[in-house]
């Protein structure tokens, strides 16, 4: 019965993407989705596959999405600087950020018996290997290091044995979204000697006097946590695995790298409410016209020929839940964005909140104005408005009753006189302009 099931879902979103392949997730798709989890719309277009991108420039809301190249650029050089000599310098901010003691810091950067392993250095040319025997590499090496841990830990009865740190470098991870496997990339994958595994994150904004761009950070949190989720189901030991990921930066406005943890605990919650979520999408699917399908229609030359109207038409029965953070994320934003004009849910999550059944900014008005009886489910939230109207309109009177009164302002012709009288013109210069304007 289950199978029967999931095969009706995958038929259903097959016909909802139609022809194009379907684009598959990546870290940055999947930790766009903790950002607004009760988004309809992006959770079936997800599941689906759909291009937005695409889908957004064909009914005309392209936005400007991804990298600039300069950024990218900029990306690349940094982290070569920090992966370079098998990540050395590296070595050593990751003890002292890793570690609570100074000295078992330094002990363990200068240490010998550092592995470093570059699972995608092969991944390059024409031999390329696909991702399926990258993925197995990459398993292989952490089944290995599980195995010579548990090892060292039943002989350390015996004898002292030293403990080693794991660098691996483009490691592939797997996770499963929405019914379909994900390959994904981290940049690094430290095993301490202790056998908890952190993900390292190599970004290329700057930290300037121990301040680093909010939303930046919040989204390379999200990012990291989708590869500390991803990781623990590969291993199916989730303590291996450590919630404290470490994020490279530059330091200031230079490129020297700096180390910062980060705790994602609650990324990791939202990420697991949010990829459960996509796992029941039958039921956003059954409320959709059987008729609904976004497919573009390519035409021989790939570019696509559906109407804009009806995929208009089809995007309009799934419901959106705008947010302002629905700009840096998705394709689909302004679009949205248009739709919400004049709806509180557009002023943000928090006004959304505190204004709890008061849908539209005409009804805050006419609430705060008294112009409107509220429902039982608005009082408390109308209540709150008519106060703020009332000392807004005070503090108003105030003002103006306090402000010196304004001259009237002079009509256009004295103005003009009198900044003639100011600022007379040379005769050179007014000879030359009359000139200029006959000639």
């Amino acid at each position: 019965m289950q199978n029967r099931t999931e095969d009706r879902t995958e038929q259903r979103l097959d016909r909802l993407r139609g022809r194009a392949p379907r684009r598959r997730h990546d870290a940055r798709t999947i930790a766009a989705l903790t950002r607004n989890p009760g988004c309809a719309r992006r959770a079936v277009l997800d599941a689906a596959g759909v291009d937005k991108e695409l889908l957004a420039r064909q009914i005309g809301f392209a936005a400007p999405f991804g990298q600039s190249p300069f950024a990218i650029v900029r990306g690349n050089v940094f982290e070569a600087r920090v992966t370079a000599d098998e990540c050395a310098a590296l070595l050593t901010l990751l003890a002292e950020c890793l570690d609570t003691d100074a000295e078992a810091g330094a002990d363990e950067a200068t240490s010998s018996d550092v592995i470093y392993l570059d699972l995608g250095a092969s991944g390059a040319g024409p031999d390329a290997e696909g991702p399926a025997r990258r993925l197995e590499r990459t398993e292989a090496v952490l089944r290995s290091e599980a195995a010579a841990r548990a090892g060292a830990g039943s002989r350390a009865e015996t004898r002292a044995e030293p403990r080693r740190t794991v660098l691996l470098a483009h490691p592939l991870l797997r996770l499963a979204v929405g019914g379909q496997d994900v390959y994904l990339e981290p940049d690094l994958l430290v095993i301490r000697p202790d056998g908890r595994a952190h993900v390292v994150e190599i970004k290329s904004f700057a930290v300037v006097d121990g301040q680093a761009d909010g939303e930046k950070v919040a989204a390379a949190a999200v990012q990291a946590a989708v590869y500390v989720l991803a990781l623990r189901r590969m291993l199916g030991t989730p303590a291996a695995v450590s919630h404290d990921v470490v994020l490279v930066c530059p330091k200031d406005f230079s490129n020297v790298p700096l180390a910062t943890r980060v705790d994602v605990r609650r990324q990791l919650l939202a990420l697991d409410h949010q990829l459960a979520r996509l796992t029941t999408v039958q039921t956003l699917l059954d409320a959709l016209p059987p008729e609904v399908t976004f497919d573009l229609a390519p035409a021989a030359d790939g570019a696509p020929t559906r109407p804009a109207g009806e995929l208009t038409d089809a995007l309009d029965q799934l419901p959106a839940r705008y947010a302002p953070d629905c700009l840096s994320v998705c394709e689909l934003a302004f679009r949205c964005r248009q739709e919400a004009a004049g709806r509180t849910a557009a002023l943000g999550a928090s006004v959304r909140e505190e204004l709890g059944g008061i849908d539209t900014v005409a009804e805050v008005l006419d609430l705060a104005g008294g112009a409107r009886t509220p429902t039982e489910s608005q009082a408390e939230a109308a209540a709150h408005l008519m106060i703020t109207a009332r000392m807004y309109a005070e503090g108003l009177s105030a003002g103006q009753a306090l402000a010196p009164p304004l001259a009237p302002l002079p009509a256009p012709a004295q103005l003009q006189a009198s900044l003639s009288a100011s600022h007379p013109v040379p005769a050179s210069a007014s000879a030359s302009v009359s000139g200029g304007e006959h000639g």
